[in-house]
Formats: structure tokens, sequence, C-alpha cells
């Protein structure tokens, strides 16, 4: 049996990490506005100078999860002032995210202490992995989203049922804007699918709405409020795709509240959401296509 130096070995089992630790998958990138095809290379040397950079999820997918931890970690190495925001977590929980980024609980005591199982409660898993490179890096990670409560009882009862305390955590009634037609019409085809399929809300459709407009204008505040005190900074955005597309959910809403000043791009991964045959708005920036490695 060949003996090998401790240098030979050391090598070795080097060569053997880098391998196992290249992506599983191979990736098919391509622009809806330009019908270009790009390396990730070239995505990401392209995304250097954008503020806001969108990874719209299938929450469920583990191939989404794993690119967004592949580009995450490919633009930290471009750029290390970079801030990860999650629709993942509610507001009132990120004093919990700090206290695990600066090492003050464990990973379990994250999940139970912000309420993880209850209010997301899609697989830890897909997300442990993107947060144990934060907090190696001592990346801030922001908490987005509005409380569950909150959003339940506006889409019963409408945004003005809520109590003084209730809207602690959501930007002022003005700014939740539902004047946007076409994102109108998106939401109500989700809805009535939903209805014909048996798991419809009863609250009435404008309800219903104005409850996805909070959510995208709460995470679009919490987003804008980080980047007027670190402008130096790119976020990065975690959220589904249908926060993201044509820019009508969080990005219009981020452009609104800092004067159209910074530069956005979106991305969506592997995606699910059918885009209308005619449209002069492009779905995303890029569309990326994800599949098994050979």
């Amino acid at each position: 049996m060949k003996k090998y130096s401790f240098t030979q070995f050391c090598a070795w089992s080097l060569l053997i990490f880098l391998l196992c630790a290249l992506p599983a998958y191979s990736q098919t990138i391509s622009s809806p506005q330009t019908q270009q095809s790009y390396t990730a290379p070239e995505v990401l040397q392209q995304l250097a100078k954008v503020n806001v950079i969108y990874l719209g999820e299938s929450h469920d997918s583990p191939e989404d999860h794993q690119a967004q931890l592949d580009i995450i970690q490919e633009l930290y190495r471009r750029n290390r002032k970079i801030a990860i925001a999650m629709e993942m977590f509610q507001r009132p929980y990120q004093g919990v995210l700090d206290r695990y980024l600066a090492g003050k609980i464990t990973e379990t005591q994250l999940i139970e202490q912000s309420e993880y199982k209850k209010r997301w409660g899609f697989s830890w898993e897909y997300y442990a992995p993107i947060l144990g490179f934060a907090k190696e890096k001592k990346l801030p990670v922001l908490a987005l989203n509005t409380p569950s409560e909150v959003t339940r009882k506006v889409a019963r009862k409408g945004l003005e049922s809520l109590t003084a305390a209730e809207r602690r955590y959501i930007p002022p009634p003005a700014e939740i804007r539902t004047d946007n037609p076409e994102y109108r019409q998106m939401v109500q085809q989700a809805f009535q699918q939903h209805q014909v399929a048996g798991h419809g809300s009863s609250a009435n459709f404008e309800r219903f709405f104005t409850a996805q407009v909070l959510w995208d204008e709460t995470m679009a505040d919490a987003i804008a409020q980080f980047l007027k005190t670190h402008p130096d900074y790119q976020v990065v955005v975690l959220a589904g795709q249908a926060h993201i597309v044509y820019g009508y959910g969080i990005p219009s809403r981020v452009a609104r509240r800092l004067g159209n000043k910074i530069i956005q791009r979106s991305i969506l991964l592997n995606p699910t959401v059918e885009e209308p045959a005619q449209t002069d708005k492009a779905i995303a920036d890029y569309l990326w296509v994800t599949s098994p490695g050979k």
C-alpha cells in the first residue's frame, strides 16, 4: 500500500474538500430583458455595483436555497459589506437574530425564540447554512416580515382594525399603497384560483389584497430603513417569488422610499410564476435555473 507524507495527505484532503464544496448542479442563467444567456461569473460581475439584489425562491426548494448560499458567498468574495434580508423572520424578532449572530444564543435557541417553526415552518435546514455563513462572517441579517397575527387580522377585518400596539412593526397607513392595477390583477387571479381549489380565504378580496400589500410594504420599509443608515452596504433579499416578480411587491416600494436613487436587480430561482404572453415588463432581471450536476 502506497504511503503518503503528511504534506501530500493534506494536499489530497484539501483537493477532495474543494471538489466536494463545488455546487452539485449546473446553472442556466438568462435575461428576459436582453434575451441573452450569461455565466454565473458574468452575472455576479454585473451585480457588483447593485444596492439591492432579490433572490426569489420557492420556499420548499432545496435547489433554490443552495443557489442562494452560493450567490451570497460569491458576492461576499467581491464585497465584504453584505447584509442578508430575510422574509423568513418577522420584525419583532430582530433582537433574537442579533443575539444569535453575536454568539450569545445557540442555533436551537434562535429557532425557539424566533418562533420559527410556528411563524415560518419550512425546513430549518434550508436556511441554516445561510445563517451560519452570516454568523461566521459577521454579516447583518434583517428580519423583514410582518407579524403573522397582524397579517391575518388585516385579511379578516381590514387595516383599520389594528390597534396602536399592532401597528408598531408596520409602516404608517399612508405608506401602504394598493394602487397598482397590474399587481391587483395578478393577486386577484391567485386569490380566485385558491377559492376554486377550496383553499380561499373567507375575507373579501380587498382585505386579502391589503394584507398582501402590507406584507410587501413592511419588508420594503425594513430594507429602506437599513439602507438609509448603511448606504455603503449591499442588501441581498431572500423572499418568495410572488413578492418580487415585475417589481410589484417589494422592489417598487423600496425604490419609492429611497427616491429611486438606488440600483436594484432581481433573480428568480427556478421560476414557478408563469409569464404572460403579452407584457412590456420583464418578470425579473435574471432567471437562474439549476439542474443536477453530471
